[in-house]
């Protein structure tokens, strides 16, 4: 006996802060993919279809499909790697626009000043 069938794996490529085409709220959309694949005795093998790629939003729960082209075009402009998965360079600038400021050196605390003294 041979047990085949398909199974689905939906990664999750970044979190974006977007508008929502639905409700209009600016909030932040989940970029998933979903990949199926042929199963032969449960081990997934080959993918038989075209990765699906949708945007979810988190506000109103809201989905759409979009493009492979459209959702790498928001991958580059929303931060590039996946989450979780984003190593920083040496000598590359990162997306955090404080991380060329230098660290602020604490003031020391002045002694209350009495008004009444002359």
């Amino acid at each position: 006996m041979i047990i085949f069938g398909t199974s689905s794996k939906t990664l999750q490529l970044a979190m974006l802060n977007l508008l929502c085409g639905f409700c209009g709220n600016p909030s932040a959309h989940a970029l998933r993919k979903r990949v199926t694949k042929f199963s032969l005795f449960f081990i997934p093998l080959f993918p038989i279809a075209p990765a699906k790629h949708s945007l979810q939003c988190t506000f109103c729960g809201a989905a759409s499909e979009v493009s492979k082209e459209n959702a790498e075009q928001l991958l580059a402009q929303g931060g590039g790697a996946p989450q979780g998965m984003q190593q920083p360079q040496q000598g590359a600038p990162s997306g955090n626009p404080f991380a060329q400021q230098q660290p602020q050196q604490p003031q020391q605390p002045q002694p209350p000043q009495n008004p009444y003294q002359s």
